[in-house]
């Protein structure tokens, strides 16, 4: 093992400690999926009618299926959502391996799907849960319809500075003098920090939001697997980033052939707002959709305004579930400009 790597602090499944469950909202459903090397939690809705495509919604950094359960609710008329928990985070137990590389991921989502049958499915991703849904799609065409991606985490050569303590997280002992930094902060006092980091305007969560969200981080805490989990995957993502030749996520982006919508926040820390325009060019068949009101986690702020934009894709096929191949190169441009109340949404000329 090299002086880099984190030793593994993930116990046996079968010792796990007792901890509360998770929410599940008015509608879904939460069922385990046994897999080799892994088990997944896969958080569903049941769809407005049968027969409707399949979809799947990859989480970001630290986040779980529950990211998803507002757009799953706003599109449950026009997909048949499943949303995974992927390895150590939401309720899925740590991996076997100890893998949490962006192509771990992106090989427990495959083998998901593989399992399933329910290829090809309309993909979504979120920041980590961006790059792995881009992996998905570039080397398994055959499982991937349409592929929206929400502050995609692909590598950025000037990463902002409130993006920063985030990457920091993989190198060796940070998690250790985090947890002696933090140690008497409360529950509610974690959350308003992540609250702010992803959000463009905090005060969009409700109180009940707030609440669901303060829940969830005590659960969390007690999972003695869960800051393992997270610097491990913050760790994949960096290495990700330094990837060259064929599995560089940007040369990957360029082999995606699914029609691709791509949603930014013009408020967002983590993943800058000037790489809209790079992945526009990168993803040969794209859409963007520019929310300048919105943070990390526009799906969660402005899930309607992003469902419109996923409904707009969709309407651009010939039958209405597949949108067509061989948009303009560079990307085509979302007409629906939205309004102030929505975020701000605005129409931007997607290349040249």
């Amino acid at each position: 093992m090299s002086s880099t790597e984190l030793p593994s602090a993930a116990p046996a499944a079968n010792v796990l400690p007792k901890v509360a469950t998770v929410r599940v909202a008015e509608g879904e459903r939460l069922r385990s999926v046994g897999l080799p090397g892994i088990t997944l939690t896969v958080r569903s809705r049941p769809p407005a009618r049968a027969g409707l495509p399949p979809a799947l919604y990859v989480h970001g950094l630290g986040g779980s299926s529950q990211n998803w359960s507002d757009l799953m609710r706003q599109l449950e008329g026009v997909v048949d959502g499943e949303a995974v928990d992927l390895p150590g985070f939401g309720d899925s137990p740590p991996p076997d391996d100890g893998d949490y590389s962006v192509t771990a991921h992106a090989r427990a989502v495959i083998r998901h799907l593989d399992a399933s049958g329910r290829g090809p499915v309309h993909l979504f991703g979120n920041s980590l849960g961006g790059a792995v849904a881009t992996r998905v799609a570039a080397v398994r065409p055959d499982l991937v319809r349409t592929l929206t991606l929400v502050s995609p985490a692909l590598p950025e050569i000037r990463v902002q500075r409130t993006a920063v303590p985030t990457a920091l997280l993989a190198l060796p002992g940070v998690v250790t003098l985090f947890n002696r930094i933090t140690r008497e902060w409360s529950a509610e006092q974690r959350v308003r920090g992540v609250l702010g980091l992803c959000y463009g305007d905090p005060a969009r969560v409700s109180a009940e939001g707030f609440r669901n969200a303060v829940e969830e981080m005590e659960r969390r805490l007690q999972l003695p697997y869960f800051w393992d989990a997270m610097a491990r995957s913050a760790r994949g993502i960096v290495n990700a980033y330094t990837l060259g030749g064929q599995h560089a996520l940007w040369r990957q982006a360029e082999r995606v052939l699914a029609p691709t919508l791509l949603v930014y926040g013009g408020r967002d820390q983590l993943v800058g707002y000037r790489m809209a325009q790079r992945a526009v060019h990168a993803f040969r068949d794209s859409r963007l959709l520019s929310l300048p009101e919105a943070g990390h986690v526009a799906m969660m702020e402005y899930p309607d305004v992003v469902a419109r934009a996923f409904r707009e894709l969709l309407a651009e096929g010939d039958d209405g579930t597949a949108p067509r191949a061989g948009a303009v190169d560079g990307g085509a441009v979302l007409k629906d400009a939205g309004a102030a109340n929505d975020g701000g949404a605005m129409t931007e000329t997607a290349g040249s």
